[in-house]
Formats: structure tokens, C-alpha cells, sequence
């Protein structure tokens, strides 16, 4: 794989997306051809938030970690400098923030910024992370998302994210910095958050959220598979100027995802679960969406109230053009993917007992 450079600029590298990209970058993807060994001589340069440079320690020592907040454009600059020639991955982002400000604050400005550095710095080309929000919801079970479905934003966050897209698209227009955009639903799998460890310990207990019959389908993204995309993205030349969903080959609904869940954890990981679902008619998500809207009407922001407003939602796409283009290929699906993040909280002592 070539970048066009060995210089490696990443955003948001402490958090789970950005490990896993990192740990892909150092170790290789075993499950792609392409990437399954580390790209030679390659010099990572990763920003961190103040207070979280040993974060990655654990991946890598050899990582150049800068701190900074690129809500500060001097901080995007200290990151690109002496990048000519070099590839950034904007990866940096908030989902569930204290105050709905904090949107338009990191995602937005904090793009522009991180975007104009680079141009400053004569960086080549940037992978700018984006999300399934800024089209929202599809408008039947039986649709799926492309890269030409209209734009249609889920609140606050979904704004925030079609607001950067379409700042990525003028710089990109005005030929300023090559740009990519990759479009990701909800991910899983290694570098997991707390959010996430709580929605197994909530299979476990019996009281992981149903809302309506369970059928409806959610497109999930193993971070392996993500990071794939990303960097093929990355080094592909004619994906400039392009935007590609990257997540795993087909939809699962939610009743697949929690049983999957529940079978690994009894059968392969020794952990008795109460083979219950907390059901909640479909109306139980319509009230936490009007919950939200107020919420975030006033500038607040809760996130259980927020993701149960999703519950009862089809949040599908279709990766046939990364596929097509890109030469994407997702080789882990659901049941190996959680078996791989049961595993690696398992080895921390992080799987609920």
C-alpha cells in the first residue's frame, strides 16, 4: 500500500475508532490482503486530548503523540507541520457530547480547522470520518443507504455531520487538499468505550432494549473492517473527491445482534445470562425522540434518551461501492466480530462477571 508519503497524520487517536486504526497501522490487518502487513518505514504523527498521551502507549511507542484540541487551530498546525506530501486521517469527533454545542464545536469547526492546517502544511490528501447520521433513519425496513441518498439528519449530531461534509466538499472543490469522506453506522469490536461494555453486561442481565418487534435492521461496522476502509481510502488515487459507506457486507437486526451476544457469552466465555429482554413497544422510542428533541432544543443532551429514540429505527447502507472502487473487502461479520470483543475484554478483566 502507498500513502504518497511516509508521514501519517491522525485525529482523534486516543479514542476507540482511532486505536484501532493505529493498532492496524502498527500491526497490520491479518484479514486483508492488502494490509495484512505493516506499511515500511511509516512515521505516525497522532493527536491526543491534554491528559490522554498513555492512551496509545500500548499500541506503540514509536507513535509521535502531539497534544492539542483542534477546536485551537494552532493545535491543527502543530499536528501538520512538516507535512508535505502526507495523508491525515480526521478521525476526531464527539457523538454523545454534554451540550448540544459542543456539535457544531468539534465536528464542524474542528474539521475546518484540522482541514485548513493541512492545506497550510501542504498536506496531500485527508480521510475525513463521517457517520450514518447526516441521512438519519431510511424511510422504509426494506431500503438502504447509498452515497447518492439525500440528506435527511438525525438531530443534533446528524446536523453537525452534514454540516462537515459539506465543508470537506468545498475545500475539495476549491482544489485546495484532496479529500475522501467515509461514511460508518454503528461499530464494535476492540478499544471498546464504556457505552459499549454496558450494552453486554445489559444482554447478560436480561435487560438489553427491544423496542417493537426487533426486526428492524442495523448496518454495523467491525473496527478491523473500518479501519480497511479507511486507509484504502487513504491510498487509493482515484477516491479523491469521493464518499464511501464502509461498514460490514449486510444489515442484522436487532434481535440477531442481542442473541448472538447472549450465545457467545454462555457458550465461549462461561457467562450465565438471564435469557430475558427488556420489550418496549414501539412507542417507547417515538416519546424518547420528543424527549430529544426538547433536550436538545435547549441546548442539553441525554445520551440514553438519545440512543433509545434509535431503538425501534432501520439504520441500513450498502457498501458495494467501496466494494467496486476501493477494492474493500469486509471479512469479519457479527458473530466472529463480538467473539473477537469478547475476547479482548476478557483478556483485560473487563467482561462482566
Amino acid at each position: 500500500m502507498d500513502l504518497g508519503s511516509d508521514l501519517l497524520l491522525v485525529t482523534g487517536a486516543s479514542g476507540w475508532l482511532g486505536r484501532a486504526v493505529l493498532n492496524a497501522l502498527v500491526n497490520g490487518l491479518p484479514d486483508s490482503p492488502q494490509l495484512g502487513l505493516p506499511i515500511p518505514g511509516l512515521r505516525i504523527r497522532a493527536l491526543v486530548l491534554p491528559g490522554e498521551e498513555r492512551s496509545l502507549a500500548g499500541i506503540s511507542r514509536d507513535i509521535d503523540v502531539v497534544t492539542g484540541d483542534l477546536r485551537s487551530p494552532l493545535d491543527g498546525i502543530r499536528l501538520c507541520s512538516g507535512g508535505r506530501g502526507a495523508t491525515l486521517l480526521h478521525l476526531a469527533g464527539i457523538i454523545h457530547p454534554q451540550r448540544v454545542r459542543e456539535f457544531h464545536d468539534v465536528n464542524v469547526r474542528g474539521t475546518v480547522n484540522a482541514l485548513s492546517a493541512a492545506v497550510e502544511c501542504g498536506v496531500r490528501r485527508a480521510v475525513v470520518m463521517s457517520s450514518n447520521s447526516p441521512l438519519g433513519c431510511n424511510p422504509h425496513p426494506d431500503h438502504v443507504f447509498d452515497e447518492d441518498s439525500p440528506y435527511h439528519p438525525y438531530m443534533g449530531y446528524g446536523r453537525s455531520k452534514m454540516e462537515m461534509e459539506r465543508r470537506v466538499a468545498e475545500f475539495q472543490a476549491g482544489g485546495r487538499i484532496e479529500t475522501v469522506v467515509v461514511r460508518a453506522p454503528w461499530f464494535y469490536g476492540p478499544f471498546q468505550p464504556p457505552r459499549q461494555t454496558l450494552f453486554f453486561t445489559m444482554i447478560r442481565d436480561g435487560k438489553a432494549p427491544i423496542v417493537g418487534g426487533g426486526d428492524n435492521l442495523r448496518s454495523m461496522a467491525y473496527t478491523d473492517n473500518l479501519a480497511q476502509g479507511i486507509l484504502l481510502a487513504a491510498a487509493t488515487p482515484h477516491a479523491k473527491g469521493r464518499t464511501y459507506w464502509i461498514a460490514d457486507r449486510r444489515p442484522y437486526s436487532m434481535n440477531e445482534i442481542v442473541d448472538t451476544v447472549e450465545r457467545l457469552l454462555e457458550t465461549e466465555f462461561g457467562r450465565p445470562c438471564a435469557h430475558r429482554r427488556l420489550r418496549l413497544p414501539g412507542i417507547a422510542s417515538e416519546v424518547a425522540l420528543l424527549a430529544d428533541k426538547a433536550l436538545q432544543a435547549v441546548g442539553l443532551y441525554q445520551q440514553k434518551i438519545h440512543v433509545l429514540s434509535e431503538m425501534n429505527k432501520t439504520i441500513a447502507c450498502t457498501v458495494a461501492r467501496a466494494e467496486r472502487e476501493l477494492g474493500y473487502a469486509p471479512a469479519i461479520a457479527l458473530e466472529e466480530g463480538m467473539r473477537r470483543s469478547l475476547r479482548w475484554m476478557d483478556e483485560r478483566g473487563m467482561l462482566p462477571a
